[in-house]
């Protein structure tokens, strides 16, 4: 069995030497660092440490960073692909407990959770993010029937042949949107395994509009309610408003407004 793990990086230059360093001592030979056009010193350090590398010229966004990711993983024929982050809010000492999920068979994603088991080290997110993340992963419970407990987490385990299935084109932060659509679209097993909470930097911003909580939270609701929509047999009758709203079942009266992403850095 073959993983690659992936790490999107955008001046990351604070963590990037060190996060990959450990990320060596448990995967030592298959590692992809995706530079999302970073103008620090990120591309010099990544250039230091014995990885491949994608560097985008421009920042093009999280999303397009997990595309590439999954692009690299089928075209050298990896079996998994794990991501995660670059900023020590995922430890790789983590590494292990995905293989050791991978190994244990039966899911073709498995999805590190903050909120699946609490420990007393855990950190407080910062309450707005918390409460986002809460209403969209009700949502994803609620109207797609994955049992997820955290609909945000980047640090995962992906089966590459499952993900051949998949059309995945949304480039932003509201990439997981998309991809939880299709999961369940495409009859995809999922588990979760728990990864411990850590915010090291609750000051770190999405960029743009999106860092306003309530425009963030819109354009995740439009994403994915035009997800929805290209699975009318699947998801036909849902309406995304009145589930988050629990207002009822039905499409009438009620829409979701079109958002753009202008902002597309990592936070």
């Amino acid at each position: 069995m073959r993983a690659l793990v992936a790490i999107p990086v955008f001046n990351e230059q604070t963590y990037v030497t060190r996060v990959l360093e450990k990320v060596r001592r448990f995967a030592p030979d298959d590692i992809l660092v995706i530079d999302d056009g970073s103008t620090d010193d990120t591309p010099l350090l990544v250039a230091r440490q014995p990885v491949e590398a994608i560097r985008h010229a421009v920042n093009r966004g999280y999303g397009q960073c997990m595309i590439d990711a999954f692009r690299w993983a089928q075209c050298y024929r990896f079996d998994w692909l794990i991501t995660m982050d670059c900023d020590e809010q995922h430890e790789p000492e983590s590494l292990p407990d995905f293989l050791r999920a991978i190994e244990a068979g039966g899911a073709d994603i498995i999805s590190g959770s903050r909120y699946l088991e609490r420990d007393e080290k855990d950190d407080s997110p910062p309450r707005e993010r918390r409460e986002i993340n809460r209403r969209i992963t009700e949502l994803v419970r609620e109207t797609l029937g994955l049992n997820l407990t955290d609909a945000f987490c980047g640090f995962k385990a992906y089966r590459v042949g499952a993900m051949k299935k998949l059309q995945l084109d949304e480039a932003g932060y509201a990439f997981p949107l998309q991809f939880w659509v299709q999961a369940a679209a495409y009859d995809l097993k999922v588990a979760e395994i728990p990864i411990r909470l850590i915010y090291n930097d609750p000051n770190r911003t999405f960029g743009g509009v999106l860092d306003d909580s309530g425009h963030r939270l819109g354009h995740y609701l439009s994403v994915f309610d035009r997800e929805l929509r290209k699975f009318p047999h699947r998801f036909e009758g849902i309406c995304v408003p009145c589930a988050a709203t629990k207002l009822g079942p039905s499409r009438q009266g009620c829409g979701v407004e079109e958002t753009s992403e202008p902002a597309r850095r990592h936070a």
